[in-house]
């Protein structure tokens, strides 16, 4: 049974194939930029899928786009003074309901994914992804610090030194070495992607639901499990805040929307 609901105006398609959800992002204009109105709706669409005990969840992008998404809408990132990535924002929203959603929640990747969505493509269980996937996660090519669990997203997924490379430089990592250090499950040819993963997610649904939420559940308290003391969070909050406080934050952010190379002088 295969049931489409786009909505007037929205963001996101929801689609239910053979008991598997399917979330697609929906804002080509905007290179399907993550925007507040569209990590709402994809944070509706997975309440819906968990009240309607849907198994698994694919989010993907439409067939055959050059850009999965752009990333965090920067134009939304408040200019300076103000954390941009706090506990409220949006983006933060969608990925802590990414992790506590019941069942598995897989990326179907074609095409690049940059900055922010390139956290929330990390975040998601697994990720499969053809030959045209690449994977950029780029703050610091606008001034951004960074946050505390987007970080550890990387490393959990990818060890200390590959997620440094990626912030340091910023860089897209291709297809090929995403699978090879563990960013990608699966690589799969262009023709076989949308049915591998719909057969991926099928054998994943045939098995117990239950088990697999509870187990879920495990490995992301075992991932966060991190011991840090009041002051070693106070340093990192201090830290953060230097830098969305500064010039090089305030240039990053007016740079981007004028569509120019930032002058950035590390103040």
């Amino acid at each position: 049974m295969n049931r489409m609901e786009p909505i007037s105006e929205s963001l996101i398609i929801k689609e239910i194939k053979e008991t598997i959800g399917f979330i697609t992002l929906n804002n080509p204009r905007k290179y399907n930029a993550l925007c507040a109105t569209l990590l709402k709706q994809l944070i509706a669409a997975l309440d819906e899928f968990k009240a309607s005990n849907i198994p698994v969840v694919v989010i993907r992008a439409p067939e055959s786009v050059k850009v999965w998404s752009a990333g965090h809408d920067i134009s939304e990132l408040p200019k300076t003074h103000r954390d941009p990535l706090g506990y409220e924002n949006p983006l933060e929203i969608a990925l802590r309901a990414i992790e506590e959603y019941p069942g598995p929640v897989i990326a179907m990747v074609h095409g690049s994914v940059w900055g922010g969505a390139c956290d929330f493509v990390i975040t998601c269980d697994m990720i499969i992804g053809d030959p045209s996937c690449s994977f950029a996660i780029t703050p610091v090519k606008i001034g951004i610090p960074y946050n505390a669990s987007g970080i550890m997203h990387f490393i959990n997924r990818v060890g200390m030194n590959i997620a440094k490379e990626m912030f340091f430089t910023a860089q897209p990592v291709d297809a090929f070495r995403a699978e090879q250090i563990g960013i990608l499950n699966h690589l799969v040819p262009t023709e076989s992607l949308e049915a591998f993963t719909l057969d991926f997610a099928k054998t994943i649904a045939a098995q117990s639901s239950l088990s697999i939420a509870v187990i879920k559940e495990q490995f992301r308290i075992l991932a966060e499990s991190h011991p840090i003391t009041p002051y070693a969070f106070e340093k990192i909050q201090s830290l953060r805040r230097k830098v969305y406080d500064s010039r090089d934050y305030e240039e990053g952010i007016t740079a981007f929307l004028e569509k120019r190379k930032p002058e950035f002088k590390g103040e």
